[in-house]
């Protein structure tokens, strides 16, 4: 197990609860990008094939964070947004199709979807605030419904969707199942097999401990080459090092999906941070997660006046949990929160804590003495 107080040296008095927004880097990611750049700054480019070696490890941890059949299956991205941008624009539509999506998306999610209006393609937008939200969502799947597009957990409330369920119910239906996973992977195990989906996006930035502009798309093999292209150059080639070629081909893999040259400063510091969640295993990552989800929990539910707007069911949530407080407006909770250095986010009706698994509990302990005097004024 690695030394996580020294991977995380935090400013002292820092209380960070905002892994659903930005991660704070572990050390061994800031290390690799600080070497590459002193690299970068006496040698050039003069090792790019080791820096081959490095984007090729980080295709095999995603790989393994999805638990996807294969590194062909994985395009590294620029954002989610990209890939769904990929799906949205790729798809065939037809008018009259179908997008059936939640009512509490970020707006990644819903806005995508609506700009295919033009198209003919009709966004169904289904509540999730009954007891049974995968029901309701299947339910909303028709006849002329192409694609079911999800957040496996809600950036505001925390809601956690049954990915297995959806993947069962979608494949029955004839409807394909395209998951927003930023708030899910790398807080909990997930895999693109076992709920059968056939897109599935992240950001590095949150659970995954990476920097910004870089992600990762999965894209289901028998739908790569479905998928109409809109973006060309010479890295989503089949032969990709063959500059003299003259005829050309997409690749078969989902490299097909990366136009351009890439991000390889954000692959020496993401493939680091995977390294991390490896070494300590998905497993573990979740369970010591929950344990400061229910010390969240339970030390807000004994503070006066405090709300939940979280699932309070371990098997609802990953690592997000929103709340009020009564006689403080969500502002002004915020800013105040802010000046005593907890950094956090204002979501849905109210402040939005997102803890990880190194998160040190004294860390929850100290931010729920300070509510509890907050509340008392």
């Amino acid at each position: 197990m690695p030394d996580l107080s020294d991977e995380f040296p935090l400013s002292p008095g820092l209380r960070y609860l905002n892994h659903a927004a930005v991660s704070p880097w572990p050390r061994r990611a800031s290390e690799a990008v600080r070497r590459f750049a002193e690299e970068n700054a006496s040698l050039g480019a003069r090792d790019y094939p080791q820096w081959l070696q490095v984007e090729s490890r980080l295709r095999e941890r995603c790989k393994r964070l999805l638990n996807a059949p294969s590194t062909a299956d994985i395009a590294l991205v620029k954002n989610t947004s990209e890939a769904l941008s990929f799906v949205a624009f790729g798809l065939d539509w037809r008018a009259g199709d179908q997008v059936v999506v939640s009512d509490e998306e970020f707006p990644s999610n819903r806005i995508v979807w609506e700009a295919l209006k033009p198209r003919g393609v009709e966004v169904i937008q289904t509540s999730l605030a009954g007891s049974d939200p995968e029901g309701a969502l299947l339910a909303a799947c028709g006849p002329r419904t192409r694609l079911l597009a999800i957040s496996s957990v809600q950036y505001a409330s925390g809601l956690r969707l049954d990915l297995t369920r959806l993947g069962a119910g979608c494949r029955r239906l004839g409807v394909l199942l395209c998951v927003d996973a930023i708030q899910q992977l790398g807080a909990l195990p997930f895999d693109v097999q076992a709920c059968d989906c056939a897109f599935a996006m992240a950001d590095g930035h949150k659970w995954m401990l990476g920097p910004e502009g870089l992600g990762l798309f999965y894209c289901r093999s028998d739908l790569r080459e479905q998928l109409t292209l809109h973006e060309y150059g010479w890295h989503m080639l089949e032969h990709a090092g063959d500059y003299d070629r003259t005829d050309w081909q997409p690749a078969r893999t989902a490299r097909r999906f990366e136009c351009g040259s890439p991000n390889m400063l954000g692959a020496m510091a993401l493939e680091a941070s995977l390294a991390l969640l490896e070494e300590v295993g998905m497993e573990r990552v979740a369970a010591q997660l929950e344990e400061r989800m229910l010390q969240l929990q339970e030390g807000l539910l004994r503070i006066a006046g405090a709300s939940l707007h979280s699932p309070l069911n371990p098997a609802r949530r990953a690592g997000i949990l929103t709340f009020s407080l009564a006689g403080w407006e969500r502002q002004a909770l915020f800013a105040r929160l802010r000046a005593q250095q907890v950094i956090c986010a204002q979501r849905g009706p109210g402040i939005r804590f997102s803890p990880h698994f190194y998160t040190d509990p004294a860390v929850i302990e100290q931010t729920l003495a300070l509510l509890d005097q907050l509340r008392q004024g």
